[in-house]
C-alpha cells in the first residue's frame, strides 16, 4: 500500500477535495433506488466519543470525568441510514446542534410531503420545537420510556421509531478506526465517518 505517510497525505487531500461526502451521497442514491428512503419518519440524536489528542470540535466530556471528547449529531432516515451529520465538542448539547444537523442533510426529501422527527426529551422545550418546525418537521419529542410504554400497552402493532438513531450509532462504533477519535482536525474526523456511511448505505443494501 506504500508508507504510512504516504497514504496519510492521500486521505487528507481527498477529505478535502470531497471525496468521501460524495462517496456517502453516492452511497444514498443507490440506496434510495434500489431500497428507498424512508423520510416519512426520521430519527435524531447525539454521541459521544472518546478524543484524547483532542482538536477541533473537541471539549470536556461531562460523561467521561471531563476528559476531551466529541459528540456526533446525527439524523437518520425510518431504517436507520445517516441523512445528516454535525460533529461539536462533547460538552455541547444536543440542542445546540439541532438546526445544524437538520441543515447538513445531504439528500432532501419532495416539497409539500409530511416529515416527521422524532427525539428523545433532551429536545423538549419551545426552542427546540420552534427549530424542528421550521425545518418543515413535525415533532415528536418522547420521554424514558414512552415508547416502550406504548409498545407494549397502548397501541396495538405500534412501531418504536426513535430508536433506530440509537442503532445507526452503535453500526457507527463497530469502525475500530472512529470508535475513539485520534484525528486532530475536524475534516479528517467528518471524512472518516462520511466513508463509515457511504459503507453503511452499501451494506443496507445488500
Amino acid at each position: 500500500f506504500g508508507g504510512s505517510s504516504t497514504i496519510h497525505r492521500y486521505f487528507q487531500h481527498w477529505a478535502r477535495a470531497g471525496f468521501f461526502t460524495r462517496a456517502w451521497e453516492a452511497g444514498l442514491h443507490e440506496y434510495a433506488e434500489k431500497k428507498g428512503i424512508n423520510f416519512q419518519w426520521q430519527s435524531i440524536d447525539g454521541a459521544m466519543t472518546k478524543a484524547p489528542l483532542g482538536g477541533e470540535a473537541t471539549g470536556p466530556n461531562p460523561t467521561d470525568r471531563g476528559k476531551k471528547g466529541t459528540k456526533r449529531h446525527l439524523l437518520v432516515d425510518a431504517a436507520g441510514v445517516p441523512l445528516g451529520l454535525f460533529v461539536s465538542g462533547a460538552n455541547v448539547h444536543d440542542v445546540k446542534g439541532l438546526g445544524s444537523t437538520l441543515s447538513s442533510i445531504i439528500i432532501h426529501p419532495r416539497e409539500g410531503g409530511e416529515y416527521n422527527l422524532c427525539a428523545d426529551a433532551a429536545y423538549t422545550g419551545k426552542g427546540p420545537e420552534q427549530i424542528i418546525l421550521a425545518h418543515g418537521y413535525i415533532p415528536h419529542v418522547r420521554g424514558r420510556g414512552e415508547e416502550k410504554k406504548d409498545l407494549e400497552h397502548i397501541i396495538p402493532g405500534y412501531e418504536a421509531r426513535r430508536w433506530v438513531v440509537e442503532a445507526c450509532h452503535s453500526w457507527i462504533n463497530r469502525f475500530r478506526k472512529i470508535l475513539t477519535r485520534f484525528e486532530k482536525t475536524l475534516e479528517s474526523h467528518m471524512g472518516l465517518l462520511h466513508f463509515a456511511f457511504a459503507l453503511i448505505c452499501w451494506r443496507k443494501i445488500i
